[in-house]
């Protein structure tokens, strides 16, 4: 098993719960996702779109939906080739990913305002949410979003400081291209990976480049930092000439600038520091962050 796979695996690891599955054939294709709350919903009430991880099931949420209130109601769901959905040929880009949430919404007649969730690549899918219909969008909850905003030459000044042979922008990269040659990993996941590879090969995160300011809404990031660098880590490291920790909290310390500056204009923002905390925030502290979206649905209806 190649480091990639075993770091997918570690992202993924959690107490994962079974929760009822159900799915649509939307325009032909089938999506599986989980649901509830929609029967006592009220008029223009918000509903939580949970938005998971590169490679990762919206089963990934499953150990928030029973710390939520009972009053929200949420929608998760397994990205096309991910969990039980099958593969759309027909997402090419990130701002694909984001038209087809919205057309499963709108197809399941799951109607706006939306209390987005992202978690890592997902916290990037649903600020992409948020500029192309911001007008469906009542909040933001990032866990441990991906930089998105990193710039070539913040990306260069990074690699250089820290005393580096290589930068995020190449390492992901270089990931992507790794694990779609990974024989241990599904099709389905490899699409994924493609589609990103596609995205950021030429131009990092292209999709995301100009994005209009972030509507006023209530935002909460989190961000763990300063986290514990794991064996398989170190050796990825020693090979790809990355001087662990100093690397590490170089871009740490851009990313919270970044997200920081993301939210500084809008009202009721937090922005949430977690040191030693593991790139699973939900999945290490499922408390903390269902309190986080119990207390924006609230901030939001009230």
């Amino acid at each position: 098993m190649k480091t990639w796979t075993i770091m997918l695996f570690f992202v993924s690891i959690g107490v994962i719960q079974t929760y009822a599955q159900e799915t649509a054939n939307i325009k032909g294709i089938r999506t599986s996702y989980w649901v509830k709350g929609l029967e006592k919903r009220k008029a223009n009430e918000p509903i939580v779109i949970f938005e998971s991880g590169i490679g990762m099931s919206g089963n990934n949420f499953s150990v928030l939906f029973p710390k939520l209130m009972s009053n929200i109601p949420y929608f998760s769901y397994d990205r096309n080739g991910l969990g039980n959905s099958d593969p759309d040929p027909f997402l090419k880009s990130d701002q694909d990913v984001v038209d087809k949430l919205h057309l499963i919404l709108s197809s399941l007649e799951i109607k706006p305002p939306y209390l987005l969730v992202g978690h890592s690549l997902g916290g990037a899918f649903v600020r992409l949410f948020a500029a192309k219909y911001p007008d469906e969008i009542a909040g933001l909850v990032l866990i441990d979003p991906t930089d998105f905003m990193l710039t070539k030459t913040e990306d260069a000044i990074a690699t250089k400081t820290s005393n580096s042979q290589i930068g995020y922008q190449q390492l992901w990269v270089k990931m992507l291209s790794d694990m779609i040659s990974d024989k241990n990993l599904g099709e389905g996941v490899k699409l994924e990976m493609k589609r990103e590879l596609a995205v950021s090969e030429k131009h990092f995160f292209k999709d995301y480049a100009d994005l209009p300011l972030l509507k006023n809404v209530p935002v909460t990031v989190f961000i763990a930092y300063n986290r514990p660098i794991e064996r398989y880590e170190k050796e990825m490291n020693s090979k790809l000439g990355i001087n662990d920790r100093f690397w590490f909290d170089a871009y740490d310390q851009l990313r919270i600038k970044h997200y920081a500056n993301l939210i500084k204009q809008n009202n009721n923002c937090e922005l949430i520091l977690l040191p030693g905390y593991s790139h699973g925030i939900h999945q290490q502290d499922p408390d903390k962050v269902g309190t986080s979206i119990n207390v924006l649905f609230k901030r939001i209806t009230h």
